[in-house]
């Protein structure tokens, strides 16, 4: 039997890191196929941290904010960045 005057660490499982770009994509799609302007609500959630910016569509908006806004600008500025470096 374990000794149960020392005390005892629990490490839950912590849940799998979403990946930003996946996230974007199916956020984005939620949104066109709803008839927003997705780089409008995407942009306008970035700048506020208001989640009612992305619809609750296809969970979009519970997708989105399991990534830090700052994550999704670091990836938005990232892709921009290898894209006109191609040119």
């Amino acid at each position: 039997m374990e000794n149960l005057t020392q005390t005892q660490f629990f490490r839950p499982e912590l849940e799998k890191q979403a990946d930003v770009s996946e996230v974007l994509s199916q956020v984005y799609a939620a949104l066109k196929e709803k008839g927003y302007n997705p780089i409008s609500q995407i942009v306008g959630y970035i700048m506020s941290g208001d989640p009612t910016y992305i619809t609750s569509y296809n969970s979009a908006r519970s997708l989105i904010m399991k990534v830090e806004r700052d994550e999704i600008l670091e990836e938005l500025l990232k892709n921009y960045v290898a894209y006109k470096l191609e040119k």
